[in-house]
């Protein structure tokens, strides 16, 4: 397999020597890897070795079991098996149509709001081996403890406030000290607080594009799930949000455990420590971040971060 970088491992034109997929998001960072002919060396990309060596050894969180999920008769993902590690973030990656999506959302059981899906196949969630899709678990409970962060910001129509404090109020909590406490709690982790905690009284719907994401990510912490999905959280965000969502989802493996589905490789690139990539209802691989971007094992996947397709 020709090695995915350029010459001297400098890629001319994209601002000197350095990878385009180690910029910083920028208005002209479409997400899509030059196709370079007569590469020769691969390009580098800066790898934390303390963090890498942390990452392979983390347990594991879900595992993804012969999965295949159908809309009717129409097959969208077609036996998907793939291990997430607990505390690590992991990108889907792929075209648009190849079901990455769809994937993200078997996990807190969206498409069982849609009628006629089925689902074939397990998704483990552990320690405690509880399978996400099977008809025997709950999927308001799966939602409880998988929470998830949508394309463009949604807050509901109520007070910021009241925005982070739904979800402990569903589970239950009444008490105004211990809400507060938790709203404070979930504010300070999505990186809001300090913006916020003078007006909490006011609509979620007055803050900003990114203020208003990050209001949805604190939405979804305050009921201390243990896996965040992001669905291209930042393609309706300005450069400077969007950088602001970026560092907070790499901060936010401290406390759980992230999948995110970019169309943005620079992205995938900056925030991951996994990557996987899909083509056509399947999972063509999944392997550290740094391995997939440099040195892929399948060459569908090269092709595509070299942006010879999709």
């Amino acid at each position: 397999m020709n090695s995915l970088g350029p010459a001297n491992g400098e890629l001319k034109g994209q601002r000197g020597a350095v990878p385009p997929y180690l910029l910083p998001a920028t208005d002209i960072d479409t997400g899509v890897l030059p196709a370079i002919l007569g590469r020769t060396t691969a390009p580098r990309i800066a790898v934390d070795e303390t963090r890498r060596t942390l990452a392979l050894q983390a347990p594991i969180k879900a595992r993804v079991e012969a999965l295949d999920f159908f809309y009717g008769s129409l097959q969208a993902l077609k036996n998907l098996n793939a291990e997430i590690r607990e505390h690590q973030v992991t990108a889907l990656i792929g075209p648009s149509g190849c079901g990455k999506s769809t994937f993200l959302r078997c996990f807190n059981r969206m498409h069982d709001q849609q009628g006629n899906t089925r689902y074939v196949g397990r998704i483990m969630l552990l320690p405690e081996d509880i399978n996400l899709v099977s008809r025997d678990v709950d999927p308001i409970e799966v939602r409880m403890r998988i929470g998830m962060v949508f394309q463009k910001p949604n807050p509901f129509p109520k007070s910021i406030f009241e925005n982070v404090a739904y979800g402990l109020r569903v589970r239950g909590v009444k008490s105004r000290i211990r809400l507060a406490e938790e709203v404070e709690q979930a504010l300070r982790a999505a990186a809001l607080w300090d913006e916020v905690k003078d007006r909490l009284d006011s609509s979620g719907l007055s803050l900003s594009g990114g203020q208003q994401q990050r209001l949805c990510i604190a939405r979804a912490l305050a009921t201390e799930p243990e896996i965040l999905l992001f669905d291209e959280p930042t393609s309706a965000l300005d450069p400077i949000a969007t950088a602001r969502i970026e560092e907070l989802i790499i901060h936010l493996r401290e406390r759980v455990t992230v999948i995110i589905v970019t169309h943005n490789m620079q992205q995938a690139a900056r925030v991951s420590d996994f990557t996987a990539f899909m083509y056509l209802g399947e999972l063509v691989e999944i392997d550290e971040t740094s391995k997939i971007f440099t040195n892929p094992s399948q060459k569908a996947t090269e092709d595509y971060i070299t942006g010879r397709y999709g």
